[in-house]
């Protein structure tokens, strides 16, 4: 694992927001919630077959929301999705990934 940079506060499980886009272009899934925007970012190997989860980023006048869960989570559902693997980089992804065992058939 990387030491990818990775900033969030995000304890609690649940959260109201806008919803989730994921622009492929920019390998990017983000939100915005009052007025603040929160992302994921990730790599898609050459071969396109491993995306590795590089930065949870919640700013933190919208933290503690769920919201970095409900990112990492759209993450990994497009990554299975697509049949990738999964590299969690970010701390957060890899911590949040591991809270959840139905994610670990995606670890690459």
């Amino acid at each position: 694992m990387s030491s990818a940079a990775c900033w969030v506060l995000d304890p609690f499980p649940e959260t109201t927001m806008h919803t989730i886009q994921h622009d492929p272009a920019r390998q990017r899934f983000s939100t915005e919630v009052d007025g603040h925007a929160a992302w994921v970012d990730y790599v898609l190997d050459p071969a396109g077959a491993v995306m590795a989860i590089t930065h949870t980023i919640v700013p933190p006048e919208i933290g503690g929301r769920g919201i970095a869960g409900a990112l990492v989570q759209a993450a990994l559902e497009h990554a299975r999705a697509q049949g990738w693997k999964v590299d969690p980089q970010c701390s957060y992804a890899d911590a949040w990934m591991g809270r959840h065992p139905e994610f670990d058939a995606l670890r690459a």
